[in-house]
């Protein structure tokens, strides 16, 4: 479903509540048991956004999903079009969106530990620190290849350039078009410089280094978080708990994304592989709605 179809089926659904249309119970339980998650197109987040679609399913819920710019998606949260998100990139990435919306959404905790922000260069890039680039600013086009310019990571990279005064440009983007950028580089083997994180297939796929950033301007390693709407609890008790405690790690992330760079590779399809292969832990996240 993508966000239009996501608005209009919300509105349609406020509009026959507010009429007094007369749902029978039936027709409620039904509507109860659609839950829709929204997502930003970073690989990380399509991999776990579709794991956690695959497992609710198992527990036998309706799941929509759809993708948003970061901004849009926190909106789309605090406003009740969405349900629950499993990309919220705390304390530092989605700072300023957690504090615009935290009112009307619940945190639930961690859902994957150990991630990390940056500038990333190829492993062959004789430059080692942020302080190094305007020295080397030919070496990169004089520019940064970023991501999707909603995200917090890019407001994260302009504030680098500032405090640094770098004299290179930030070129915004989508996640693909910056992995696009770094594979035709390698593959050239000329330097280039992106924004990036982890966990992100690309480490395991190429030999990459982070810039030092002695500003710590990027901060610390982050968590990522399950965010729902407030009220999800109370409406969907079972698929809250299956989200409270939904929890993994880089390298279980990395399996999926890995799986979805395969030629032809369908990310739900792989989702639903890798819940297949991986019942053991699934179970422990379905038992806490029992």
């Amino acid at each position: 479903m993508n966000k239009h179809t996501l608005n209009r089926h919300i509105r349609s659904t406020s509009l026959a509540l507010v009429a007094g249309a007369g749902l029978t119970a039936a027709g409620a339980a039904q509507a109860q048991d659609t839950v829709h998650l929204a997502y930003v197109e970073w690989a990380s987040e399509v991999a776990s956004t579709n794991v956690v679609r695959a497992v609710l399913e198992q527990a036998g819920y309706e799941v929509d999903m759809t993708s948003l710019s970061a901004a849009a998606m926190w909106q789309a949260l605090s406003t009740g079009d969405a349900d629950a998100i499993v990309a919220a990139w705390l304390p530092t990435t989605h700072a300023d969106y957690m504090e615009r919306v935290g009112d009307n959404v619940e945190d639930l905790g961690v859902n994957l530990d150990g991630t990390k922000l940056g500038l990333v260069v190829p492993e062959y890039t004789d430059v080692d620190s942020i302080e190094e680039l305007n020295d080397n600013a030919d070496l990169f086009n004089g520019e940064i290849i970023g991501i999707d310019p909603g995200a917090g990571l890019m407001g994260l990279t302009e504030d680098v350039i500032d405090e640094y005064g770098l004299d290179l440009r930030l070129r915004s983007g989508s996640d693909a078009t910056m992995v696009g950028a770094l594979s035709s580089a390698i593959a050239n083997e000329e330097d280039i410089v992106v924004t990036s994180w982890t966990p992100h297939w690309m480490f395991a796929r190429w030999d990459l280094k982070y810039l030092e950033d002695p500003q710590e301007i990027y901060g610390g390693a982050e968590q990522i978080h399950t965010v729902v709407r407030q009220g999800l609890g109370d409406e969907m008790p079972e698929a809250y708990a299956i989200l409270e405690a939904f929890e993994w790690t880089p390298e279980q992330m990395g399996e999926v994304m890995l799986m979805n760079q395969e030629d032809g590779a369908d990310p739900y399809e792989s989702a639903q592989q890798w819940v297949a292969d991986n019942q053991d832990l699934v179970e422990e996240w379905l038992s806490a709605a029992e």
